[in-house]
């Protein structure tokens, strides 16, 4: 009887780390792109999309803002996810994949707040300049 009921845990144990290995996977990177006018930023279960035209601005700062998480992870130096300002309490999104580089924060919707940025630098400031260009207080 114990041969029968081993066959369900193997199984178990074998779907366990391919769920946990697909997540990571999902996770380890943000996908952007701004194609159509459109700023989409996808990380596994985290995503958003943000009219170009509704970036009022764009800029870089060299750490997040004191933030409670609501709902996300943080494994070494990636932190994704959702969470609250300690200060005004409002929801902030954070697509950060290298806490230790510089990070872009987009300001939308007159108030709403996304912080991101990508693993290469290079890439981060290349985004970086392509989003100035579009907002409306590019020229700061």
């Amino acid at each position: 009887m114990s041969k029968k009921r081993a066959w369900f845990w193997n199984v178990l144990i074998v779907l366990t780390v391919v769920a946990c290995i697909a997540a990571f996977v999902l996770h380890y990177k943000n996908y952007v792109d701004t194609e159509n006018n459109v700023l989409s930023i996808r990380s596994g279960i985290y995503s958003e999309q943000i009219s170009i035209d509704s970036i009022n601005e764009v800029t870089m700062v060299a750490k997040l803002p004191k933030m409670e998480r609501k709902n996300g992870f943080s494994w070494l130096a990636r932190e994704k996810g959702i969470f609250k300002d300690s200060l005004t309490q409002a929801e902030v999104l954070v697509f950060v994949d290298d806490l230790r580089q510089q990070k872009i924060m987009v300001v939308h919707h007159d108030s709403l707040r996304l912080f991101l940025n990508l693993a290469d630098s290079l890439d981060t400031q290349s985004l970086f300049g392509q989003l100035k260009k579009f907002s409306v207080n590019g020229d700061e």
